[in-house]
């Protein structure tokens, strides 16, 4: 091990306990995005972020992001941005990393066991809060780092470039412009080499990863209605077609049982499988009974690991996710519903191009409809899309962040992709025409988004090791 890192090391354990003190305090923040009354906790929380790292001497700027779209008395949390060292050293790389200090909401009624804004520590090291893995921890993590290198007399080992945003939870509104804006020339992002997000999270909760691909996600509606208002199914009852049955039996055209979409030509969409990627699945640390656990049963679909682990990262797949208008509420109730929305999504995979999945789900769910001869009247649209992501695990960004892996926990970390989506990696991609890492902290038993959300200490602590020694292996690994 360099000098330098041993010494880094050493100052991050020696700190622990103030480290965790400033998690806590950035916990105690109820930055939650998708709540209008706590938007002045986002704020707070952007302005505390802010002032830790001025206090190291990192130059930071909040950037207003403009009104919220749909709620326009509501101002967007601004974009906190810095720099450190404040002056860039030109003969240094420039590494930008990416956070966020918003929040999920979070109340002890949900089925908490402890206060979600109190961050509570129990005797195996697990500490529990809202944000606490998603996405406090990681993003202190990078202030950890500075502050230890100044603690421990290290000379910082690239020009690091910070963006935080305060919306993450609630779709990243107005920061996809943001980014597109500064990293044109001469704007704050310009002279970026590499970028790193630490925003997800290891497959299991014994080996770190580093992820280098994800699915994107397409999310439909279809609309179907005929009645004017809704009706009593003892009065019109076999006289009225009803919306709903023909609702569901489209829905129930799209996938099957095992998950294999119906939809022609979908399949064709997807890039083959290379011998150099199915090898890349066999040693991957997963298990069967990892998924099981996570399930909560053993109703997987397939029987091995390879396979399990395809169908999550590089295929498609089709998710039915509800039904708006219909009766949902404790009891019964002998509605006939006068229109119904069913909602489901497909997360697509390379090469899949959003558009060309558009126009097979529409011609498909309009001939699934028109086979049912049914008077009433049916649309299909998007909601929303976003794109599927996948970078080079062999570019020099990875190798890097690999050997630091090495140097912190002592293996070789597996090379993952995930299922879901995190839409400003690919922002960043485009927008910098440079690389992305993803190098997550926490564990997958953390429970980001749902209660009890946890970061062991042990990863949060090993954690501000790796991304300190990422960055000292990022400034030194050959662009080949």
């Amino acid at each position: 091990m360099a000098p330098n890192l041993e010494s880094f090391f050493k100052t991050v354990d020696a700190n622990a306990d103030h480290f965790i003190d400033r998690l806590r305090k950035a916990v105690a923040i109820p930055s939650v995005s998708a709540e209008d009354a706590r938007r002045p906790d986002v704020v707070k929380m952007g302005m505390f972020l802010k002032e830790q790292l001025e206090t190291l001497g990192a130059h930071m700027e909040a950037r207003p992001l403009g009104k919220q779209p749909g709620k326009e008395h509501l101002e967007l949390p601004p974009a906190i941005v810095g720099r450190y060292p404040a002056k860039k050293d030109d003969s240094k790389r420039t590494i930008l990393v990416y956070g966020h200090y918003d929040v999920q909401p979070a109340n002890l009624s949900d089925g908490w066991n402890t206060e979600p804004f109190k961050l509570s520590i129990d005797d195996k090291g697990r500490m529990f809060g809202r944000g606490s893995t998603d996405d406090k921890g990681p993003v202190l993590g990078w202030v950890n780092v500075i502050e230890s290198h100044q603690k421990a007399g290290i000379d910082f080992p690239v020009n690091l470039l910070m963006c935080f945003e305060g919306m993450e939870e609630y779709g990243s509104e107005g920061l996809d412009e943001f980014i597109i804006a500064e990293c044109k020339p001469g704007k704050f992002f310009a002279d970026a080499d590499a970028v790193c997000i630490s925003d997800n999270y290891w497959l299991g909760t014994e080996k770190p990863c580093l992820t280098y691909g994800l699915r994107g996600c397409s999310y439909y509606s279809i609309e179907i209605s005929g009645p004017g208002q809704d009706l009593h199914s003892g009065v019109f009852g076999g006289t009225a077609q009803e919306p709903m049955t023909d609702l569901v039996r489209v829905m129930g055209s799209l996938v099957d049982t095992n998950g294999k979409i119906q939809i022609p030509g979908i399949y064709e969409l997807v890039a083959p499988l290379s011998k150099e990627e199915q090898g890349l699945y066999e040693n991957i640390a997963f298990t069967m009974d990892n998924l099981y656990e996570s399930l909560g049963s053993t109703t997987g679909i397939f029987d091995k690991k390879e396979e399990t682990l395809m169908g999550r990262w590089r295929y498609p797949s089709l998710s039915l996710h509800g039904v708006e208008g219909a009766f949902s509420a404790p009891g019964a109730k002998t509605v006939i519903p006068a229109k119904v929305v069913g909602k489901f999504s497909i997360r697509t995979v390379p090469d899949m191009e959003p558009h060309e999945v558009d126009s097979l789900v529409y011609s498909y769910v309009q001939k699934q409809f028109e086979k049912l001869g049914s008077k009433n009247k049916m649309k299909c649209y998007l909601q929303h899309s976003g794109k599927w992501w996948v970078a080079s695990p062999k570019h020099w960004n990875f190798t890097a962040a690999a050997r630091a892996v090495e140097e912190v926990w002592h293996v070789k970390p597996d090379l993952t992709r995930e299922g879901g989506s995190i839409p400003v990696t690919l922002t960043f991609e485009q927008a910098t025409g440079k690389n992305v890492l993803l190098l997550p902290m926490g564990s997958s038993t953390d429970a980001a988004h749902s209660i009890n959300e946890k970061l062991d200490r042990r990863n949060y602590i090993e954690g501000i090791k790796l991304l300190g020694a990422y960055l000292f292996h990022v400034a030194e690994e050959p662009m080949e």
